[in-house]
Parts: C-alpha cells; structure tokens; sequence
C-alpha cells in the first residue's frame, strides 16, 4: 500500500492569510513526516509528501489521481488531497481536510499500537476541531 499527501505549499507556509488552513496543513503535513518515518510498522510501501505549487499540474509525485470540481464554469484541480493504492491498485483518494486529518491519525494510532515510543503529533487548535 501507498500513500501520497499533496498540500499546498502555499497554505503550508501561511502565504494566503487563513490562519486556521495554515495550520490544519501544517497539521496533516506533520501527521504525514510521522507516518512516514513508520510506515513499515504498519504495512505501508511508501509515502510520499508533496508540496504542491501554483501552476504545478497536479501535484502527483507517485500517485496519479487528481481530483477537480468546477468553480465558475472552470475546472479548478485540488491542491490537498490525500491519495492511497492498495494492494490491487485501486485508488482512494480524499480531498477534504477533516477527512485526511482522521486517515493520517489512525495511522498513527496504528502505529502507536505497534511500538514503544511515543508518535504523538500535537494537532493545532484548528486541526483537533476539525476532527471533533
């Protein structure tokens, strides 16, 4: 199984003035390092994290799912999503913050399970009222 986290590089470093994006990505984006760093604990291939820029199409460093919506009769590609390809190649791919938060925590309740040491992510005001 693989895992690709695309945020916006842009949210991330807090370049477009939403305080509470900023933080929730910054969340997922530490959720994912972690996840990362344990990955084998748990049964995961890879995971890769990417930082997603204007202008990149896309984003995808591994996995190739993008999702889109149309804004303003334009297609407007997604510039966070989580995207995972299981053992048969099926993709999922999750667009919305809460719901990347709560797949990235309980891979880290996984792997809280499977080890000793401690890998708490401390979650952002924003990010825990997200996922409450």
């Amino acid at each position: 199984m693989r895992l690709e986290l695309r945020a916006c590089k842009h949210c991330y470093e807090g370049e477009h003035g939403n305080e509470q994006k900023t933080a929730v990505t910054r969340d997922m984006v530490d959720c994912a390092r972690c996840v990362r760093e344990y990955k084998d604990l748990i049964g995961l291939d890879a995971v890769y994290l990417t930082l997603v820029e204007e202008g990149d199409p896309g984003g995808a460093e591994a996995l190739n799912a993008i999702v889109a919506r149309i804004e303003n009769d334009q297609v407007v590609l997604a510039d966070t999503q989580l995207v995972m390809e299981d053992q048969d190649g099926h993709m999922l791919v999750y667009p919305e913050p809460k719901d990347i938060l709560e797949v990235l925590t309980r891979n880290l309740n996984q792997i809280q399970n499977q080890t000793q040491q401690d890998v708490t992510v401390e979650l952002s005001e924003e990010g825990e009222d997200l996922l409450s």
